[in-house]
């Protein structure tokens, strides 16, 4: 990188995009209008591209200006995170985080990405809620939460969200090693065991109905409708021997373990985006800039791309 680059100059150029003009980004900054001019010609010059468009309406990106915006925005975000954490931790204070997590990231991306942002802002508190979709996301327009992270959800329940989709994932139908549907695809019979499904409020609701249907089973018309984790696992490992329908996230450590194995049924359709969900008109702050990092640095530790 050019040594002569200077944080100031960046700070510049992200004001006068966020304040619509050179001059009111002087006045945040508390600088003539000439000094804001000449800090952006030299940023500029070091990068050699012009960034900005200036006429009477304001000012407008660049190509170039475009693509360096979103990384200067990253910048200022992160080293403003690691003083509001350095300052934190001098004063004994901590930044609280309010975030929701659907069950499908809560078994296992989440406690990775809680790692990795623990090393990065050891200041930093997190408060986790976990529940299905609808009951977050209400949470999160509310401004009870910060973030919340799991599947995308019907369009009637993103309103006012925006989405930043992490990875795929699709939802499997789950079992104990030695139940007697293992290793077959007999839907006809699986109606002879408690069944744990999605209940109907969940995001993966609708795409497990239409594939039963496409399978021609339809829906199990004797069904306990939970997404909890800990109840779906013991249903399944435990005496009740259930056919357990679940997000690959929540029962991805047990299939890995041997704990549980998956009926060969063709859930593909059932496939759909995990990722961030935030307020859609309001700027992130640091700390859910740095969060959302640990997040993406997060599925590719766990390579769930």
């Amino acid at each position: 990188m050019d040594r002569r680059l200077k944080f100031r100059q960046v700070e510049v150029f992200v004001e006068i995009i966020r304040r619509g003009s050179l001059k009111s980004a002087a006045e945040h900054l508390n600088l003539t209008q000439p000094a804001i001019s000449k800090t952006l010609r030299e940023l500029e010059t070091h990068l050699g591209a012009p960034l900005l468009v200036r006429d009477r309406g304001g000012v407008a990106l660049t190509r170039e200006g475009a693509v360096f915006l979103q990384f200067a925005q990253m910048s200022i975000a992160a080293l403003s995170q690691g003083l509001d954490s350095l300052e934190a931790a001098r004063s004994g204070a901590a930044a609280r985080l309010a975030v929701g997590a659907l069950p499908s990231v809560a078994a296992k991306l989440l406690p990775e990405a809680v790692r990795i942002h623990a090393e990065r802002a050891p200041g930093a508190l997190l408060h986790l809620e976990d529940g299905p979709h609808g009951y977050l996301t209400s949470r999160l327009r509310d401004g009870a939460l910060d973030m919340v992270v799991g599947r995308l959800g019907a369009a009637e329940t993103m309103t006012g969200l925006s989405f930043t989709q992490l990875y795929s994932e699709h939802v499997l139908a789950v079992v104990a090693p030695d139940h007697p549907l293992t290793g077959t695809g007999d839907m006809g019979r699986i109606g002879e065991f408690p069944v744990v499904y999605p209940s109907e409020k969940s995001a993966i609701r609708p795409l497990v109905d239409r594939a039963m249907i496409a399978m021609g089973a339809g829906v199990p018309p004797q069904r306990i409708e939970s997404v909890s984790g800990a109840f779906g696992r013991n249903m399944a490992m435990g005496e009740a021997r259930a056919v357990w329908f679940i997000s690959h996230g929540v029962a991805g450590r047990d299939l890995e373990a041997g704990r549980l194995v998956a009926l060969p049924l063709d859930l593909a359709a059932t496939a759909g985006p995990v990722g961030i969900m935030m307020r859609a008109e309001e700027e992130p702050m640091p700390a859910q800039r740095l969060l959302r990092q640990s997040l993406v640095d997060a599925v590719a530790a766990l390579r769930l791309n």
